[in-house]
């Protein structure tokens, strides 16, 4: 039976067409993959990366088609995909061009809490599960919606987020990061930079952070990177953070909020 088109657009304003609902699908997002096991994607989800650590059981069983920015075109040929889901920012995009070639590829584009609300919503109607992805893109508004009621947010505690080691390399301005800094009741001392800049230590130590913040990804800070931090600012507050919840952009945000509640 013929089946009439199905236009979508992605977050990059692209159009991908599918025939029908994909039921083979391979994700290059750590966080969208977790996003697509909280909707209820199981049996569809056939590919994903080595970095799509949740949910555990999904990181043990499911095939692995390389990393983030490097893919093993043979399986993922193997594997047939009628639909790749990526990101703008966390994959490569002559890659992304190679596959867009041979497969569908929606691509999301997030540096806002409303882009992430909005990938939500759009996987959520392209896989048929538009009313699951409304509850939870509700539950993560109304959950910032409260903690922004609740903190002081005209008095921000001022902060630093490190997401590298040698050199030292920060989020910024123009990133997710720092949109959910905000969220989270800090003002980001960087916010005069772009994207992710390599700072310095006497950068850092111009600037008197009250804070600073050592993700655990993508460097895996640990607690004894705290005192060569503490050397150079002294009267901050140093602390290693999950990195999960100030990066991941799809269900991980559900307990965002109680996470940022912890740290003040």
């Amino acid at each position: 039976m013929h089946r009439t088109p199905i236009y979508y657009t992605d977050q990059m304003q692209r159009t991908i067409v599918l025939d029908a609902p994909p039921k083979r699908i391979i994700s290059l997002v750590p966080s969208q993959t977790e996003l697509l096991y909280s909707l209820g994607l199981d049996q569809e989800v056939v590919g994903i990366t080595k970095f799509c650590v949740h949910p555990q059981h999904w990181f043990s069983t499911k095939v692995r088609v390389g990393g983030t920015k490097q893919y093993k075109m043979d399986i993922i040929k193997a594997l047939n995909p009628d639909l790749i889901i990526g990101n703008k920012e966390e994959n490569d995009r002559a890659q992304i061009e190679n596959l867009a070639q041979h497969y569908p590829v929606w691509m999301s584009d997030i540096k806002t809490l409303e882009d992430a609300l909005d990938m939500i919503n759009r996987l959520g109607e392209l896989f048929g599960r538009s009313d699951e992805a409304q509850r939870m893109a509700a539950r993560i508004q109304n959950g910032f919606d409260e903690l922004a009621a609740a903190m002081n947010l005209s008095a921000p505690k001022r902060a630093a987020y490190f997401i590298w080691r040698k050199p030292y390399m920060v989020a910024a301005a123009d990133t997710f990061i720092d949109t959910l800094l905000q969220k989270a009741g800090f003002e980001n001392i960087f916010a005069t930079q772009s994207r992710y800049p390599a700072v310095s230590a006497d950068e850092l130590a111009a600037l008197q952070p009250e804070y600073i913040l050592l993700s655990s990804e993508p460097f895996p800070f640990q607690q004894k990177h705290v005192e060569e931090f503490q050397t150079i600012c002294p009267t901050a507050k140093v602390m290693v953070v999950n990195g999960e919840y100030f990066s991941w952009y799809g269900s991980r945000l559900l307990g965002a909020v109680a996470y940022f509640r912890s740290l003040q």
